[in-house]
């Protein structure tokens, strides 16, 4: 449980948005990082009164910068094959929603935590950005960012914090699940926590 809580905690720093392809990956991943923490640090978006309008500005740039339909496919892996077009559909919004629920919250408790690009491998369409974070209490995490280009963009695709991917994590759990129950088990488990969240934020 703490390290799916250190996973979406950390997990916004790979943030990639809409930048045009003359940025570097790095450059791309240091770029959106930077509006992320602007909006976390507006004095006014800080005000009890304006959560929501904090979360929304935070999710508006989160779903600028994943390629959720490439996360989902490469999560879902061979079952991805066997979805129609709505199913696949119905599974990108899910965990779209997923995601993007999970860790804007959690990002909410960013505390000027130092963020430090290490190293940057490009190999064709596909590149690497290395980097970590230093915690408050003087912690490092370290954190890869694993890219391609899309559109004339560099997109993220997956997030490996600590040696442990957020696609292969999300992939084991929901393999487990389809395989032990069925995959319409799956996207009815991913309903049920989406209508608790949403039921959450409104009492």
């Amino acid at each position: 449980m703490f390290f799916i809580r250190l996973l979406l905690i950390c997990c916004f720093f790979m943030l990639v948005a809409q930048n045009s392809y003359a940025d570097t990956p790095k450059e791309a991943v240091n770029k959106t990082t930077d509006k992320i923490i602007e909006i976390l640090k507006d004095k006014e978006l800080k005000k009890p009164a304006n959560t929501q309008q904090r979360r929304n500005a935070m999710r508006k740039v989160v779903s600028e910068i994943f390629d959720f339909e490439e996360m989902s496919k490469r999560t879902l892996a061979i079952h991805w094959q066997k979805r129609t077009p709505s199913e696949r559909k119905e599974f990108v919004s899910l965990f779209t929603e997923l995601l993007e629920r999970s860790y804007v919250k959690k990002i909410e408790s960013y505390t000027n935590e130092k963020i430090l690009y290490l190293d940057e491998r490009i190999d064709g369409d596909n590149a690497l950005v290395k980097s970590k974070i230093v915690t408050t209490r003087n912690l490092e995490v370290p954190i890869d960012y694993r890219l391609m280009k899309k559109n004339n963009k560099w997109v993220v695709y997956d997030v490996v914090i600590e040696g442990v991917s957020l696609v292969n994590n999300y992939r084991t759990q929901f393999n487990k699940i389809i395989r032990q129950y069925s995959y319409e088990d799956l996207v009815k488990r991913m309903k049920n926590k989406q209508e608790e969240e949403i039921f959450s934020e409104n009492r």
